[in-house]
């Protein structure tokens, strides 16, 4: 069962459940919203690190850019490709969606 939560206020809790395609990996992504500006950022808390998620507006279009600490158990170019991943796959899905 995969159970996503998001309460997109500041203070507001997300849950979420990040696996691949092919199921190999996977792994519980969960956090706080500490700042919201709408069609901005985001500013979240994920226990002792943060993330920013900018939402950048130009002629041709919107730029996702994120910004993260690193965590200590994979190096910052696994996680870095990860994120991408992430980022590439949502652009596909908002592409599809024309």
């Amino acid at each position: 069962m995969k159970i996503t939560i998001v309460d997109l206020r500041e203070g507001g809790a997300f849950s979420s459940r990040m696996e691949a395609k092919d199921g190999s990996m996977g792994f519980d992504f969960a956090g706080t919203y500490t700042k919201v500006v709408k069609h901005a950022a985001l500013e979240s808390a994920l226990g002792d690190r943060t993330l920013l998620v900018e939402f950048i507006t130009a002629p041709s279009g919107v730029t996702v850019r994120e910004t993260f600490d690193a965590e200590p158990t994979h190096s910052i170019e696994q996680q870095r490709d990860g994120w991408q991943a992430i980022l590439n796959r949502f652009a596909h899905h908002v592409e599809a969606r024309g």
